[in-house]
């Protein structure tokens, strides 16, 4: 074992996680959803070139396939119902709480709870929640943070009216918006940053809607995602940088704000475009304003929306998902090849690059690793050797795949190792000749703030040690990662006119100032 390579193998959690995903839903009374002018253009005028049709309409003013064909239509669902449906594909991003806020046009009224979607919602609140607009909201909790004080949709009444906010992403500056804002007068019941938004807003909600967003906007600094509701009108908002995804999309009778493109699919509706970095765009009965808020900035959209995070079936900034894998893989394999009889992705989110990496180096693909889907949030683990046992129960090899072969085993990426040790175990157990383990993204070294649970940097193996020596902790008889430039060159190569990552995990540089770490731990 090499120096201290051991003190990484406790059974944690060995994934990244991002923390929310986010919805909104607007429905006009009697209309159907059409064009409207938004600074000289309408409000699907800013349709990036590759954008996906996701719901498979004929156009900005086309039917959509129910109407067409009448195999799925959405048309008797009310506003909750349709977060509800969204918020289920959007699942992957957050399993820890679930909420909705809707409104009716003249009161707030929220549903959240700790839990996944299916567990927080039933048929009896779902129908309580009676309005036609909608935000809701998933998320995965940091450490020490999973709280009903912290779910969201987070909902302020005030005098001059009520504001619901889901976010997604993370606040640099949020100890001295909340220190700033204390000072005044405010008070928390939560620990937050979701919090901090909802607070700036309605101190500056007696100036006008659009000034108090705009207000807030240019105060807050870091990674958001924002879809905002009040009493008339929902709001999609996203940071300069474009660090975390949002799009826009029609409904039946009015307009869907998502994170990814999958939850617009999901309500049958029609992708329309990704919300610009730095635009906020307000939705309301006479249709979609458009605006901009402060400088431009350099796109950076997190890439590890396209390494892990997203669904393979969802288009984010123009770039297909499940294309940007395959593309991961085929480099993967141009840069580190090697002879083996049989490729096999860890499910799910390896799945995409090994199928890539199978047909560039010429090796049959094979399903040789199975997932237990049925191991929830409320698994009992309660000691610690069957918490480092738990792998072998969400985990198996399928012997007839493996046994006597050289095997390529595809992973996404490497953060403390524990999984991957236990991968090859389960694999030499099957009968594995030889396992070659290959990473689809680079090592991580570096913390991430914008929105991304990643432990401290003394926590990440790949900050302290080789490949080399990661390799022989694991057990591997080979390892290797894609280099930096491979993973942005598929990216990039799936749409050229996309452009702009943030790659902070592998770099260490961001789009931005971040606090840092002292002592191992995050300021």
């Amino acid at each position: 074992m090499c120096t201290g390579c051991g003190d990484f193998f406790e059974e944690k959690e060995d994934k990244l996680h991002d923390e929310c995903g986010v919805v909104g839903i607007f429905l006009n009374k009697g209309k159907a959803a059409g064009g409207s002018k938004a600074d000289g253009k309408t409000a699907d005028g800013g349709a990036e070139a590759g954008s996906s049709n996701a719901g498979g309409s004929d156009g900005a003013g086309g039917k959509t396939a129910a109407e067409d064909y009448g195999a799925y239509s959405t048309t008797d669902f009310n506003a909750a119902t349709q977060a509800y449906y969204a918020l289920f594909s959007l699942q992957h991003r957050g399993q820890d709480s679930a909420g909705i806020a809707v409104s009716d046009g003249t009161a707030l009224s929220v549903h959240k709870a700790m839990g996944t979607v299916s567990e927080v919602f039933s048929a009896e609140n779902l129908t309580a929640l009676k309005g036609h607009i909608a935000c809701g909201h998933v998320r995965y909790a940091t450490a020490g943070s999973a709280s009903l004080e912290n779910a969201q949709p987070m909902v302020m009444n005030s005098r001059l009216g009520g504001i619901a906010v889901a976010h997604n992403g993370q606040l640099v500056n949020y100890e001295q918006l909340r220190e700033m804002l204390e000072e005044t007068g405010s008070t928390f019941a939560s620990s937050s940053d979701t919090e901090v938004i909802v607070k700036l807003i309605a101190k500056s909600y007696k100036k006008g809607l659009e000034r108090a967003l705009t207000d807030t906007i240019q105060m807050i600094k870091g990674s958001f995602a924002l879809v905002v509701m009040t009493e008339k009108c929902l709001i999609g908002a996203r940071d300069p940088n474009g660090i975390r995804p949002l799009c826009l999309g029609k409904v039946n009778g009015g307009w869907i704000l998502a994170s990814e493109s999958c939850a617009i699919d999901s309500v049958n509706g029609t992708f329309v475009r990704d919300i610009q970095p730095g635009e906020i765009v307000i939705i309301n009965e006479d249709g979609v304003l458009s605006f901009e808020f402060g400088e431009r900035t350099s796109k950076r959209t997190c890439i590890f929306e396209y390494v892990y995070f997203a669904r393979p079936d969802s288009n984010i900034d123009g770039i297909p998902v499940t294309e940007a894998r395959l593309r991961m893989g085929a480099c993967l394999a141009r840069e580190s090849a090697v002879p083996a009889d049989v490729v096999v992705g860890v499910p799910d989110s390896g799945l995409g690059a090994a199928q890539g990496y199978a047909q560039e180096a010429g090796i049959p693909n094979a399903s040789g690793i199975i997932k237990n889907k049925y191991i929830g949030r409320t698994f009992i683990a309660p000691t610690q050797r069957e918490r480092e046992n738990l792998v072998f129960v969400k985990l198996n090899a399928v012997r007839s795949v493996i046994r006597g072969k050289r095997v390529v085993v595809i992973d996404d990426s490497i953060v403390r190792g524990t999984t991957s040790k236990r991968l090859v175990q389960i694999l030499r157990r099957a009968g594995a000749k030889e396992v070659h383990f290959r990473i689809s993204s680079p090592p991580v070294k570096f913390p991430c703030y914008f929105g991304i649970n990643t432990p401290t940097r003394g926590e990440l193996i790949s900050s302290r040690h080789t490949a080399e020596e990661i390799c022989k902790e694991i057990g591997a008889d080979t390892l290797a990662f894609i280099s930096a430039e491979g993973m942005i060159d598929a990216c990039r190569s799936c749409n050229p006119d996309q452009y702009g990552f943030c790659k902070g995990c592998f770099t260490g540089e961001y789009p931005m100032s971040v606090p840092g770490e002292l002592n191992g731990k995050r300021l």
